[in-house]
Formats: C-alpha cells, structure tokens, sequence
C-alpha cells in the first residue's frame, strides 16, 4: 500500500481525489494548503504528492521550494494537478524535482490512476 499526500484547497476535488485513490488501495492524506503539507510532511514522507499550484496561504511551487523535495525528499514523486497553465509554474515546479503535470480539467479517474500507478511502478 502506498502513502498519497492529496493537496488540493477545493474541498470536493479533495474528497474525490481522496476516495479514488482510497478505492484503488492506497493510504490517502490530504492538505488543504502548502502550509498543511509541510504540517503532515513533517511526520509522514508520502511515496507521492498531487500538488495543485494555486492555493491559499501556500501555493504549490512555495510547498516545492520548502519541502525541497531533491536535497531531502528524492524518492517522492510529485504530480502537478492543477487547471493552471502558465507555462512559466510549470517549469518552476518541474525545476524543483515535479515529475509530472496533469490539467485536472481534463483527468478522469481512470487517467489519474494510472498516472499513479505508473509513477510509483518508477520508485520501486
């Protein structure tokens, strides 16, 4: 069983997200902010991250910078999962060790997982 870290500050992306991967087997905790992640991160190293970009009190590029993920998290894998597209985010958060970018607008469930799946098949 894997260990998700869900940051999303809209509560019924959150929920969803939170019940798909639950479904699929995995240990979900969730964050409503960057500040709520470090919070959790400071206990707990999850094998992945979906990160969304824009959120109050601490955005996802911040929580990146923070939590520096290639000095003292390199096994943690990171999915950007946000409706941004501003190019300029996208490669700050890809800069600070992302591994991937997926417009929630337009994943499904299916999709999701199998971005999942296929990101933690890599950490092993």
């Amino acid at each position: 069983m894997s260990t998700i870290l869900v940051v999303e500050d809209e509560q019924n992306l959150n929920e969803a997200y939170q019940m798909i991967l639950k479904h699929h087997g995995h240990k979900v905790l969730a964050a409503y902010d960057g500040n709520e992640a470090l919070d959790i991160t400071n206990d707990v190293e999850p094998d992945l991250i979906l990160l969304d970009l824009r959120m109050p009190q601490m955005g996802g590029v911040e929580f990146l910078k923070q939590y520096d993920l290639k000095k003292n998290h390199p096994n943690v894998k990171v999915v950007i999962f946000s409706n941004l597209d501003t190019q300029h985010e996208i490669d700050e958060a890809y800069r600070l060790g992302a591994d991937k970018y997926m417009l929630k607008a337009w994943a499904s469930p299916k999709e999701l997982i199998q971005l999942v799946d296929t990101l933690l098949r890599q950490k092993k």
